[in-house]
């Protein structure tokens, strides 16, 4: 009897020892399921490179958006002053029009009202002139009164003023006075394109009355586009004038376009964020003002540890690195990456991945990822 107890608990001590065993297995292999180590002969083939985390000047990469716009000097919104009916035009959305060139004729009587008060005008001054003159010798050899030199001095101011001021009505609606005599009096005026540029709108047809407060085309010059961008409060800081930036268009983002900061507006919207002018380095007609664009500034530099990006490796959604424990030993950790600029990549979290004078793979993090792995599997 004192035989079989005996070789009863023998037997549970050594089923206790056994779960023992395999529970520290168990645990030894979960402690070591990111722990590599290689053999001589893999550690040949991986071709690994190592190296130590490096603290460098690294720029971080800000990416905004935003559309073409171009400057108010730029964009000219055609009207008649005086109004008229337009008799003929040939504007088309997307013609190209020269400075000068004739963009509509317009018609209307007053047109011609105007010109006949003007040379009416023109022809009283003359007599008015005459009279002024002879009044004044007149009251120089006392043979006229003050009164009459002074009435006849009146009526020659005010007509005076009057001619000027026909003469600049006429400017304005496009009839040069100096070459207006009563053989060419006209009903009709042209308008002429006061810049190079393209047409944006056309609002009117032909036969319609214009009033003078309505626009007739809208014309842009779009040499000098630039780019209008929307920058958050908190990012303002970080740019100046002269910054350097890439932008883009969402339908060819291979596209890249050489912009320079131009001005950085000084004033917040309700929405959190402010407008900053960028002109293009070299100008593409391709480019339409009101095209919406995408943009990457490289912000100030800072210094960060970094890593070469082929020691960095992503799996399931997560990003890695491989420190080197002894010279076939290396252990997977998970980091949190932050910018990457010329093959570097910042590493930022945890901080104990962070060590100084450790060793970690700077090449060949891929290969040990998925010796690892089949390991695993």
């Amino acid at each position: 009897m004192k035989t079989f107890l005996y070789i009863l608990i023998s037997g549970f001590f050594f089923m206790a020892c056994s779960n023992k065993d395999q529970k520290e297995e168990t645990a030894a292999a979960t402690a070591s399921s990111d722990t590599l180590i290689l053999s001589n002969e893999q550690l040949k083939n991986a071709s690994l490179v190592i190296g130590q985390m490096q603290e460098l000047e690294i720029a971080s990469l800000m990416k905004v958006n935003g559309k073409i716009d171009v400057p108010p000097q730029n964009m000219v919104s055609i009207s008649v002053p005086l109004g008229g009916y337009l008799k003929t035009s040939k504007l088309l959305p997307g013609m190209h029009v020269n400075k000068g060139e004739v963009l509509a004729v317009m018609e209307d009587q007053q047109y011609i009202q105007l010109q006949q008060d003007y040379l009416t005008s023109k022809v009283k001054l003359s007599m008015f002139e005459k009279e002024f003159l002879r009044q004044r010798e007149l009251n120089a050899s006392q043979a006229s009164s003050d009164k009459m030199l002074q009435q006849a001095e009146s009526e020659y101011k005010t007509n005076k003023i009057l001619v000027s001021a026909l003469a600049q009505k006429l400017q304005l609606v496009g009839i040069n006075p100096a070459a207006l005599n009563e053989n060419n009096i006209s009903k009709s005026v042209n308008i002429h394109s006061p810049i190079d540029g393209y047409v944006t709108k056309v609002n009117v047809n032909v036969g319609k009355y214009i009033s003078p407060t309505e626009i007739m085309f809208e014309l842009v010059n779009p040499t000098d586009i630039h780019l209008a961008l929307k920058i958050f409060e908190k990012d303002i800081e970080k740019l100046f004038i002269g910054q350097e930036l890439v932008a883009y268009t969402n339908n060819n983002p291979q596209k890249k376009y050489d912009c320079e900061v131009l001005l950085i507006g000084k004033d917040i919207n309700q929405e959190g964020f402010t407008d900053v002018h960028c002109h293009f380095e070299v100008y593409d007609k391709l480019l339409i003002p009101g095209t919406y664009m995408n943009a990457e500034i490289k912000v100030r530099n800072r210094k960060a540890n970094v890593l070469p990006s082929d020691g960095v490796v992503r799996f399931e959604g997560k990003q890695y690195i491989f420190k080197v424990i002894d010279k076939q030993q290396f252990i997977m950790t998970e980091v949190t990456v932050g910018d990457t600029e010329n093959g570097m990549t910042e590493i930022l979290l945890p901080e104990k991945a962070i060590q100084e004078k450790a060793n970690y793979v700077t090449k060949g993090a891929y290969t040990l990822l998925m010796m690892l792995k089949n390991e695993a599997e």
